[in-house]
């Protein structure tokens, strides 16, 4: 797309902090599918301009429509299709591709297929469109199915392992308070917990994830040394409000507190000071950076959380 020469352009490194869309994902929407062709550099470095940042934007609202990616590109010229059922389809093959690997144990192939769609959609759309009804699927098929332990234990071990490395690079090249994310409860794995990592530690906010539950002086004790610009917290089990309420409200810190059943104790929390009701962690993420004052702009140039 042609630019205005007056126009300032931008590196791939600022357009990944303004949009949200990491230059992996760029380059690949660049060289699979002609997406946005940026100008380059006499070095080859990729530059883009202010109408490209809007382009992206509106990749973006398909994608979040449940467009796929490989559909978008006539939408950006010709306007929207009759409708989206093609991208929801392609969202269910994918969803059927990789619950396949997960009842053969096939973790190559697992990691394969979700390396590929991590290449080409951002976090957020990963995680409304394929994560989240994935686990809820998953959730309904180990209610019943003979083998649902064993997929269970290989599941959720490969899914710690895949979102905890993403968070550890997303830290590295982050600055300032995390916030930090613990999940009410005592499941052994919370996967919810994990997907709020990584959407947070992927809108440019560190986090500091707790896998076991912490109360009272223990959460307080957390929240101190770490210094933490916000807790999260996980609920997707009956809780205690009560002894939520002991444990938050001495906190001077912003609390976010999402999950299948915070509606349950909805009435018994809403009245709370500086807390926060979500359903999901991808709400939890977009609270969290409404709230503005914990993203801004780290030294090195990133968004960090302070």
């Amino acid at each position: 797309m042609p630019s205005d020469p007056s126009d300032a352009l931008l590196p791939i490194r600022e357009i990944a902090r303004l949009t949200g869309v990491n230059p992996v994902t760029l380059r690949a929407w660049e060289r699979r599918y002609g997406l946005v062709i940026p100008q380059r550099t006499s070095k080859g470095h990729r530059l883009y301009s202010s109408d490209q940042v809007q382009r992206i934007q509106t990749i973006l609202s398909w994608l979040n429509r449940g467009v796929a990616v490989s559909q978008v590109l006539p939408l950006l010229d010709n306007g929207p299709p009759p409708s989206t059922q093609q991208g929801t389809d392609d969202w269910k093959t994918l969803s059927a591709l990789l619950t396949n690997c997960i009842a053969r144990l096939a973790e190559r192939q697992l990691d394969q297929q979700f390396n590929q769609a991590m290449a080409l959609y951002p976090a957020s759309t990963l995680c409304e469109q394929l994560l989240l009804p994935l686990l809820s699927e998953l959730e309904v098929r180990w209610q019943v199915h003979p083998c649902a332990r064993v997929e269970q234990a290989f599941f959720h071990s490969w899914l710690r392992s895949k979102l905890g490395l993403r968070v550890y690079h997303n830290n590295r090249q982050l600055n300032g308070a995390p916030a930090l994310l613990v999940s009410v409860g005592g499941q052994f794995f919370d996967p919810y917990l994990w997907l709020c990592a990584w959407l947070v530690s992927d809108g440019g906010c560190p986090v500091e994830v707790l896998d076991l539950p912490l109360h009272g002086r223990d959460l307080a004790l957390a929240a101190d040394r770490l210094n933490a610009a916000a807790l999260l917290l996980s609920v997707n089990q009956v809780a205690d409000c009560e002894q939520l309420r002991r444990d938050l409200n001495p906190l001077k810190v912003p609390k976010l507190l999402f999950g299948a059943a915070v509606t349950l104790h909805k009435h018994a929390l809403d009245n709370a000071p500086d807390w926060h009701l979500l359903d999901s962690p991808l709400a939890a993420q977009r609270r969290l950076h409404g709230l503005g004052t914990l993203v801004r702009p780290s030294p090195t140039g990133n968004t960090s959380c302070n």
